[in-house]
């Protein structure tokens, strides 16, 4: 660890660095997620809390590798009108606010589990926010239960969220092992979205939905078609045990051997690729620098307490920390329990559902509140809040159940 004053200056930086990435910025600097990691990753070489070696080991490829091949799946999927068949399919089946509540909940849940959630969250946002305002319905249930439920759903599959992919890759839990266990916690989840939202917006689900047309849905069939192959044998690859990173890398190489322009194909979230990076810096640098040893020291028995309590320690750090760097705090610990697997999905269950808890509690819940407000729907803290915690408590509690029978 770094000696004299660079030693309190690596706990400023690094506390500097979980605070903005927690609220997303730092007061009057125009900095994101991204450049807050990045900049407290470059610190903390420069004071020498970590060395230039170790900082190009911290960063987990695998994991960098699958983000970045998720990111070219669902950015093929989305030139090829994938979407955009779901979000018609959606309106085609609905007949009640119900029933669309519920197709909604389902859409965003089960295609957070096969994609990235934040993916499903730019690509349905526009459409629930568009289709409300036509039905005259009020919009604000919907997109409520859109973002709660690409939290939820996410949470069934190793591809499902950012965090996710990190425990995928550290854990070495097979992708069909962690869908088994955690499916079922993501399937009563959507079912708790659908009666809490039901139950808090009663005047909303009363009678039948009037008659709206949408702008017709613009495909691309040979994308689409090479997509769903390409998918259909990834999701083959993933369930038969193939390794999870370079199989999504395959499929990506696959979909970029295209006449389209490298450009669309590339035009990713590189921000978070960024992000990922930086963090995976700064999280190693509290690990070799022994802070989070004496932290989760002095934590240990709360910690290994059972699922209880480490799903709620994780809850709470999610909440404080943001659940990407939540995971990769308590990443370490990890092989320490009785039941190592056990613990990971514990880990993959709380930090996911507990995004749900406030509108900032999740990167996907940002999105669906920024792309709204662009379309004149403000989705507030407050409107969030009064069906956020009830979900997540809920939610949680049952993930907690289950995870004990297991």
């Amino acid at each position: 660890m770094p000696q004299g004053i660079a030693a309190p200056l690596t706990v400023l930086v690094i506390l500097l660095t979980y605070i903005g990435v927690a609220i997303g910025q730092l007061p009057r600097l125009r900095m994101n997620r991204a450049t807050i990691a990045l900049a407290g990753a470059a610190a903390l070489i420069a004071l020498g809390a970590i060395s230039e070696e170790e900082a190009y080991a911290a960063l987990d490829l695998g994991t960098l590798m699958l983000l970045f091949s998720m990111m070219v799946v669902n950015i093929n999927l989305r030139m090829a009108g994938f979407f955009g068949l779901v979000g018609s399919a959606v309106l085609r089946l609905a007949r009640t606010p119900q029933a669309l509540l519920a197709l909604i909940v389902f859409a965003a849940g089960v295609l957070s589990a096969l994609f990235l959630n934040d993916t499903i969250c730019l690509m349905l946002t526009p459409f629930v926010t568009e289709l409300t305002q036509r039905l005259k319905r009020d919009p604000i249930p919907y997109l409520i239960g859109l973002a709660a439920a690409t939290n939820v759903g996410s949470v069934a599959t190793i591809t499902g969220n950012p965090q996710n992919l990190i425990i995928g890759q550290s854990s070495g839990i097979p992708y069909l092992t962690f869908l088994l266990n955690l499916a079922p916690v993501a399937l009563v989840g959507m079912a708790i979205i659908w009666l809490v939202i039901v139950a808090l917006y009663r005047a909303e689900f009363r009678g039948k939905l009037q008659v709206a047309e949408m702008p017709p849905v613009r495909t691309y069939q040979p994308l689409l078609t090479r997509c769903l192959i390409v998918l259909l044998g990834l999701m083959i690859a993933f369930l038969v045990g193939l390794p999870i990173a370079p199989s999504a890398f395959v499929a990506a190489g696959l979909l970029l051997i295209s006449r389209l322009r490298p450009h669309k194909l590339l035009s990713l979230d590189w921000e978070l690729l960024a992000f990922f990076g930086g963090l995976f810096i700064v999280t190693h640098a509290i690990e070799v620098t022994g802070i989070s040893a004496a932290i989760f020291e002095a934590t240990a028995p709360i910690l290994r307490g059972g699922i209880a309590q480490l799903s709620l320690v994780t809850a709470i750090l999610s909440n404080l920390v943001s659940n990407v760097p939540a995971v990769l705090l308590l990443r370490p610990e990890m092989a320490q329990f009785p039941n190592p697997e056990q613990a990971w999905l514990t880990l993959a269950m709380a930090s996911t559902l507990a995004g749900n808890f406030t509108l900032l509690g999740s990167v996907a819940n940002l999105i669906v509140a920024g792309i709204a407000a662009r379309m004149g729907v403000r989705l507030s803290f407050m409107a969030y809040l009064r069906a956020g915690v009830p979900i997540t408590i809920l939610s949680i509690l049952f993930g907690v159940l289950w995870l004990s029978l297991l």
